[in-house]
């Protein structure tokens, strides 16, 4: 692995302007939810089987984010990290927020709903991890395009599997993925208050989706 002490400068406007579009496209999306509902009612057995489908996807992207920071935590800036579930895809935090995204969406009971939510997430990460790939390859050189050649961007490739006998962990920051995860949960109790409020008929439902 290649150390450098790079400036975060370039990479962290890219982050928060990542973060700000996600934070964009989730508003936009709940407010669709706000005036639709899956068909079948709130209460229908298509209805209750995504909300399941969706909470294992939350479990499995929070815990899938928490393995990732134990080789990534901290060292996105200064090295390039190609060991772990970096050795099959060079963005695995970004694939298990994919299924995080799924995994908020299907709390509508609408599997609609859940692909947008991806959608949004995809088209937001893809535009971003260009900007990171153009900053790892200016800071880092032969050794980045060297990993960005031989290993996709997402859907990973497990022919490609290396690992490390001993990892350095940073446990703020795995516990700062962990809490950041959790937070996919608050999707429940939110989209559970937008069902009683169409169950009331406070909310007017104005399109059945599967």
């Amino acid at each position: 692995m290649t150390t450098l002490t790079p400036s975060a400068l370039d990479l962290g406007t890219v982050q928060k302007i990542r973060k700000a579009a996600v934070l964009a496209g989730l508003i936009g999306l709940v407010g669709l939810s706000l005036v639709s509902q899956s068909i079948g009612g709130v209460d229908g057995a298509w209805h209750e089987r995504v909300e399941l489908a969706g909470f294992v996807a939350m479990i499995i992207s929070i815990v899938g984010r928490a393995w990732c920071s134990l080789y990534i935590g901290g060292r996105k800036k200064a090295e390039i990290v190609d060991r772990g579930p970096y050795s099959i895809t060079r963005n695995p935090l970004y694939l298990f927020s994919f299924v995080g995204a799924f995994g908020i969406g299907a709390q509508s009971g609408s599997v609609t709903i859940a692909l947008l939510f991806v959608i949004v997430a995809l088209l937001v990460f893809s535009l971003t991890v260009r900007r990171e790939e153009a900053f790892l390859e200016r800071e880092f050189g032969e050794t980045y395009r060297s990993y960005k050649a031989r290993t996709p961007r997402f859907w990973p490739r497990f022919s490609l599997w290396r690992d490390e006998d001993q990892l350095t962990v940073r446990p703020s920051l795995f516990l700062l993925t962990i809490r950041d995860g959790l937070v996919f949960l608050l999707a429940i109790p939110l989209f559970e208050l937008i069902d009683a409020g169409q169950a009331a008929h406070w909310l007017r439902v104005f399109a059945h989706l599967p």
